[in-house]
């Protein structure tokens, strides 16, 4: 059953439709008066616009509504049947409820095609950061080696997200059962009350899970893109760079050490964007995609985000030495990037 994006109540259907496709209405929620889902009337860009954001109507839609909830009124009165494909999932109930969400099968078969183009894109942006960091210029004189050896180092290094990816998302799960069943246990024997019945809850599936980490990736992965895109300038010598004038030097506006140290700390040479992005940022969209779906306290996200991160650290540290072996230049700074780059 599709749920209200904005209290997450359960709703029979999000919309109804007259005739065509095109022609629909806006069904409200019985609970909040508001629109159950604004998101349907939406296209694809928006959403992924809306999941760059964060937006937590977005992750609802996507998880519990998206394919579900529509219902056709003809002339002839309320007519059973189905859209294409491409508008709605196949499906209907006795209430002529036609679209209800995505099966358990559908729904892994998604997380499979997403997480692949999603590894794949992960496995390209750290392969461009450790190659640019690791290759001279001028060290290939024969452009089939360069080639054999790019496309081992690639490899190499998309079966070291694939193996980090597949952990995350197991620590993670595993924990967040243990955290749900935990909850439940304490609203009921401690506090007496029966266990939390929102919509979120009674629709929730573990499958929603990676799907939510895959998700909350997307602004990650789109910020390190760019960077790979377009890398701050390199550091260059002093020599080579016409200094600051006095008036414009952190050093000279400011007196007390604790400042300067921290703007220094922020300058191109010091600060590791990537690292950043990947981990921080990277952190708290998917505690916030995980407070979205597991309907709890953003401690207990973040210490599922943390279980998570605990899991892959300990296989980035088995896959380190693999990995950076097929990396052109030294194998052991190789292995340590990776190692770095790759744990919180």
């Amino acid at each position: 059953m599709p749920i209200c994006t904005s209290c997450t109540h359960i709703t029979p259907f999000l919309y109804t439709v007259y005739n065509s496709a095109d022609n629909l209405r806006l069904e409200q929620c019985s609970e909040c008066h508001a629109f159950a889902d604004p998101y349907v009337e939406h296209d694809t860009l928006t959403l992924w616009i809306d999941l760059i954001l964060l937006k937590r109507d977005v992750y609802r839609h996507l998880l519990y509504n998206r394919g579900s909830g529509a219902r056709i009124l003809t002339e002839k009165g309320l007519k059973h049947g189905s859209f294409p494909a491409a508008t709605l999932d196949a499906g209907e109930d006795a209430q002529g409820v036609i679209g209800t969400a995505r099966r358990p099968a559908d729904r892994w078969m998604h997380i499979l095609k997403l997480g692949s183009a999603l590894i794949a894109v992960d496995a390209f942006i750290r392969w461009t950061h450790l190659s640019s960091s690791l290759t001279p210029d001028g060290v290939y004189t024969d452009v089939l080696k360069w080639n054999q050896d790019a496309v081992e180092g690639f490899l190499r290094i998309l079966v070291g997200c694939l193996v980090e990816t597949v952990g995350f998302h197991a620590g993670v799960m595993l924990s967040s059962f243990v955290v749900l069943h935990a909850l439940d246990w304490i609203r009921s024997a401690v506090f007496q009350k029966p266990p939390s019945r929102s919509g979120i809850r009674l629709e929730f599936r573990y499958s929603h899970i990676p799907l939510t980490i895959f998700y909350s990736s997307l602004n990650k992965l789109f910020l390190l893109f760019l960077l790979t895109i377009w890398r701050p300038a390199s550091a260059s010598p002093v020599t080579s760079r016409r200094p600051l004038p006095p008036q414009y030097n952190a050093s000279n506006l400011f007196t007390n050490t604790v400042i300067v140290g921290a703007i220094e700390a922020l300058s191109d040479d010091n600060l590791d964007r990537e690292w950043i992005v990947r981990n921080v940022l990277g952190g708290m969209a998917a505690g916030f995609g995980l407070r979205v779906v597991l309907d709890c306290h953003p401690l207990f996200t973040t210490m599922v985000v943390l279980a998570g991160w605990a899991v892959k650290t300990a296989l980035a540290n088995l896959v380190f030495t693999w990995v950076g072996a097929g990396m052109a230049g030294n194998e052991r700074v190789a292995s340590e990037m990776w190692l770095a780059y790759s744990i919180p």
